[in-house]
Parts: C-alpha cells; sequence; structure tokens
C-alpha cells in the first residue's frame, strides 16, 4: 500500500508541475504583460518602468521559480486591476464556490445513488426508465438555461425563493438544484451499472442462496464493489463543480471564484485568473489522488496493477 501511495503521490507532484507551468504561461498569453499593466495609454517608458519593477526583464525560468515560491509561501501576487493581494481577493469569494460546489455534490450522491441502485435492483422497470429519462435530460438541458427557467419559476412568479445573491441561505436553493442535477445522470448511471454487475456476480448468487437479507446482500455485500468506480467519478465530479460553476454564479449573481475568473479575464488581470486555475487546478489533482487512494484500500487488486 506504501509503494502504491507513493506512486500515486509521484504522479501527482508531476502534474502540479505542469500545472504551475500552464499558470505561469499565462501571463504571458496576452502579450507584453508590462504593456498590459501599463495600458494602453501608457508610453514606452511606462512599460519599461513597470518590466523593471515586476521583473519581467529577468529570465524567463528565474521569473517561474520565484513566482512558484512566492506560491509556496501563499504570496500570488497582486491584482493588477485592484492592486491588493490576489489572496485577499480570493479569499473573500471562495466561501460561496466552495458552499455551492460541496452543497450541489452532496445533493447529487443523496440522489443519484439511491435511485442508481434501486434502478439496479428492477432493470427495465419504472424507477429505471425514470432514472434514464433524469439522466438524459440532465445531460441534454444547458445549465444556463435551467438556471433561467428556474429563476422565472419559483423567483419570478411563485416567490418562493430569492433569485440572486448568497447573503442568507435560501439563495443557495436554486443555483445548487440547478449546478447538481448537472452531475447527478453521470453518477447515477455508473450506479446502476456496476450495481448490475456485481449482482450477477457468483458470490452474490452464493449469499442469496444462503438465505441472507436482501439488504444485507445489496447493501453489505454488492454495493462496497459497485462503488469503487463511483468513488473516482466522484472525485471528478466534485472537481468539476467546484472549477466549472462560473455559468450558475454568473446567473444566479453569485461572488464567487468562476464568476471572479470570468471578471479577471475581462479585465485582463492576469495574477488573478493565474491564481484561480492554480488553485483550482491543485484542488482537483488532490480530490482524484485521495479518490485513487481510498479506491486503493476498498480494493487490495488495485495496489498490484498500479
Amino acid at each position: 500500500m506504501l509503494l502504491y501511495i507513493s506512486k500515486r503521490l509521484l504522479v501527482a507532484f508531476c502534474v502540479c508541475v505542469t500545472v504551475s507551468a500552464i499558470s505561469f504561461a499565462l501571463m504571458f498569453l496576452s502579450g507584453d504583460p508590462a504593456i498590459v499593466i501599463a495600458g494602453a495609454g501608457g508610453r514606452a517608458q511606462d512599460a519599461e518602468a513597470v518590466r523593471i519593477a515586476y521583473g519581467f526583464d529577468r529570465p524567463i525560468i528565474i521569473q517561474y521559480l520565484d513566482w512558484v515560491g512566492s506560491a509556496l509561501t501563499g504570496d500570488l501576487g497582486t491584482s493588477v486591476y485592484f492592486n491588493v493581494p490576489v489572496t485577499e481577493i480570493i479569499a473573500n469569494r471562495v466561501g460561496v464556490t466552495l458552499n455551492l460546489g460541496v452543497m450541489s455534490f452532496l445533493l447529487a450522491l443523496v440522489v443519484a445513488v439511491p435511485l442508481g441502485i434501486a434502478a439496479a435492483l428492477r432493470p427495465n422497470g419504472w424507477i429505471d426508465r425514470l432514472a434514464l429519462v433524469l439522466a438524459v435530460t440532465g445531460q441534454a438541458i444547458p445549465s444556463f438555461w435551467l438556471g433561467l427557467m428556474a429563476i422565472v419559476v419559483f423567483g419570478v412568479w411563485y416567490g418562493w425563493v430569492p433569485i440572486s445573491g448568497a447573503e442568507t441561505w435560501q439563495g443557495y436553493i436554486l443555483p445548487v438544484i440547478v449546478l447538481s442535477y448537472y452531475a447527478m445522470p453521470a453518477m447515477m448511471r455508473i450506479t446502476r451499472s456496476g450495481m448490475i454487475d456485481v449482482l450477477g456476480t457468483d458470490y452474490i448468487r452464493a449469499a442469496r442462496a444462503k438465505g441472507l437479507p436482501s439488504g444485507t446482500v445489496v447493501f453489505r455485500h454488492a454495493l462496497r464493489n459497485a462503488v469503487l468506480p463511483l468513488v473516482s467519478l466522484a472525485a471528478v465530479q466534485l472537481g468539476l463543480l467546484l472549477s466549472g460553476s462560473i455559468v450558475i454564479e454568473s446567473v444566479f449573481a453569485l461572488n464567487g471564484l468562476g464568476r471572479l475568473a470570468w471578471e479577471s479575464l475581462l479585465r485582463s488581470d492576469m495574477p488573478v485568473v493565474q491564481a484561480i486555475i492554480l488553485i483550482l487546478s491543485l484542488l482537483y489533482v488532490l480530490l482524484t489522488t485521495l479518490a485513487d487512494i481510498l479506491n486503493a484500500t476498498l480494493d487490495p487488486r488495485l495496489r498490484g496493477a498500479a
């Protein structure tokens, strides 16, 4: 197990280095960063002063190593637009994204897993057909359209919930439901397919032949093996919900990291964009690595396959 964890951590480290290099390169995506910071009306002398002040006149590798070293100490640079530390801006916005992503993930998990299990126990039954309809519609309907329709119906017509903002917990109801509906189909279908495969194995038939209760067979014996692919998918879905909520945050006017990234792109505030991409990417790598380790803990066969 220790060797397996070491290999996974090595892979995660290599991915983190690659992500950091890509994030650093974003500073130069729009051309000379000194000219961008100096502004459209800046003179050549202003751009040169900015180049010296920010260290853009040094070799690229030195700039990258300094940037990584600063990031490791929590210094992600200074916002070009606000002229305040990037960490301060992100700290004010990250709570909204975390609340939205985690609550959406938990709601999707609570709905998708039981529905997937029920669909697997009665293939081609009405629950299975309902799950299929939900999966197809969830993958086909654009999240921004569903969000707008939810605002119109439940916020404008009936006035049950707020249509924007996150000042109260009610402001999270619609965006959480809409965002979780995006993650439900994949989790539901993989739970169903995994349970169907496991329920057809010899050891499950043997457990039933021994007269074990149906609940024990399903939840104690079958679900443990069927959940293995779901663990990996759940980690991916949580990472996507945290990093891909820009549309939902924009529709519901939530001041999270997704909306901040979009606003920073419009302002050419690349230090903020760099930091957001770096943080969300590292979080994504962390989640997938933990999922691999958890899978190896649940199924020892995976350790030898690595």
